[in-house]
This record gives C-alpha cells, sequence and structure tokens, in this order.
C-alpha cells in the first residue's frame, strides 16, 4: 500500500496541492481527473516520489517504514512522466533496457525485449528514438516501465505504475492496449496511479476516480459517485453532460476495452 496524507504544494505563494489524503492499495487502478492546473502532474509526482511536498507524508509498505531512497522506489515503482526530453539518440531497445537496469533485473536485454513486445513494438529495438512518431515514442516509454515492474508483486510486496496521460498521444487501439495493461496489472496485485483526461475511459478502467480543482480534492469515489452532473459542472463549467447522447445525428464513439 502507498499512503499520502496531507500533502501540500506551495510555489510562488500558490497552492497547487492543497491538504490532499489518498491511499493506493493493491488490485486497484486510480485516476486522477481534472482541468488543466488543477495540479494532478504535481500530485503524481509527490506520491512517487519525484517531489518532495511542502507539508504531508508518503509512505510506501515494503519500505522498511520510512521515506523510501531513490534504489528502493526504483524496485517498487516506475513512473511514465507526462513527456520526455532526451539529449542523445538512443535507440528503443536503450531506452526500455534502462527500466530494467533500474529494478536490477538479471537478464536485463530479456526483460527489454519483452517490454517492447507486450506495446506492439517488437522489431522497433534498433530504431532511433528521435526517429519515431510521438505515439510509438510514448509507447516505448511505457514499455520502459514495463521493464521497470515487470511483476506486480515481487517478493510478496506490490509494486506500482504511475502514469501520467499515458493514452495522449496514442490512437484508439493503442489507448485501449495501454489501458488494458494497466488493469491487469492491478488485478493481478499491482497498483496504478493515471492521470487521464478522458473521462469515459476513466470511468472504464478506473476502481476510483479522484477529482482535484485547484489543488483541492472535490470528489473521490467510484464514477457513479464522481462522474456525475453536479461534479463535472463544477469542475469543468460544463452542464448536462453525463448520461445522455448527442442528437442521433452525430456519431458517438466510446473505446471499450477488447476484452470486456
Amino acid at each position: 500500500m502507498i499512503t499520502a496524507r496531507n500533502l501540500t504544494v506551495l510555489r510562488a505563494g500558490r497552492r497547487l496541492i492543497d491538504d490532499v489524503s489518498l491511499d493506493l492499495t493493491p488490485g486497484t487502478l486510480v485516476a486522477v481527473v481534472g482541468p488543466n492546473g488543477a495540479g494532478k502532474s504535481t500530485l503524481l509526482k509527490v506520491v512517487c516520489g519525484e517531489l518532495k511536498p511542502d507539508a504531508g507524508t508518503v509512505s510506501y509498505a515494503g519500505a522498511g517504514g520510512g521515506e523510501p531512497d531513490t534504489a528502493t522506489l526504483a524496485r517498487l515503482r516506475a513512473v511514465l512522466p507526462q513527456a520526455t526530453q532526451l539529449a542523445f539518440p538512443f535507440t528503443a531497445f536503450e531506452i526500455v533496457r534502462m527500466g530494467a537496469v533500474a529494478q536490477g533485473a538479471r537478464q536485463p536485454r530479456a526483460e527489454a525485449m519483452r517490454a517492447l513486445a507486450r506495446v506492439g513494438l517488437r522489431g522497433f529495438e534498433n530504431r532511433p528514438y528521435p526517429s519515431l512518431s510521438g505515439g510509438e515514442q510514448q509507447r516505448v516509454q511505457f514499455a520502459r516501465a514495463l521493464a521497470q515492474v515487470p511483476q506486480p508483486v515481487a517478493d510478496g510486496v506490490p509494486r506500482a505504475l504511475f502514469l501520467d496521460e499515458p493514452t495522449a498521444s496514442l490512437d484508439l487501439g493503442h489507448q485501449i492496449a495501454v489501458l488494458d495493461i494497466a488493469r491487469a496489472f492491478a488485478a493481478a496485485g499491482g497498483m496504478v496511479f493515471a492521470v487521464l483526461h478522458d473521462l469515459n475511459l476513466a470511468a472504464e478502467y478506473a476502481d476510483r476516480i479522484l477529482v482535484l480543482q485547484q489543488g483541492r480534492m472535490v470528489a473521490e469515489g467510484p464514477s457513479r459517485e464522481t462522474i456525475k452532473d453536479a461534479v463535472i459542472a463544477g469542475v469543468y463549467g460544463i452542464s448536462g453532460a453525463v448520461g445522455r447522447l448527442p442528437p442521433s445525428h452525430i456519431p458517438y464513439v466510446l473505446p471499450q476495452s477488447r476484452h470486456r
């Protein structure tokens, strides 16, 4: 379990995160939604250990009770950031292998190749990362995270995937594929914490949804309790958006898992 209590992050006198508490439990996928600037990515960075809060605590089961060091974090969780800037023209394989090395894999090459295959990039291992499309780069980074935590549970300790807008650059099919992998990771005893903008995907895949607005948690729970007209109107400023199909002459596409 990962426990966060009373997290606050201050920047230039503004509260990016304002007294937020949450629990990530094994077997669950938690989605964070909210408008631009709500603090979603900042919250993810704090809970995954990338950013220290100005107030509050984050604790990881399996980390000895104290604040985990960098090496311990690398074994307990992997992070897919919203954007990645690289200074060198690494190949897709070299990037994914970094994830396997970070978690101390005995066979990092084999682990990296398995991860590339899981995201549909078998045969891309020698492609220079800068030559890939935005969606392909996103999948390479997802493969790197999977190579870092290939098993949801290791030595009896659950691991976590932190995914910051994992579907942003992907087509419909790959959006579903990525979230299917995340859902399976959680179902096998891991934990997934994902920032999502697509409320339909959040409603389908998440066990719990956290709704942020101006750094504060304004709703938390399953989709039936959080994806409601009152919540959407208050957070996004639009009304009548939930449970109502558009006019019949406008197609409505809701991506759904191919396994359901």
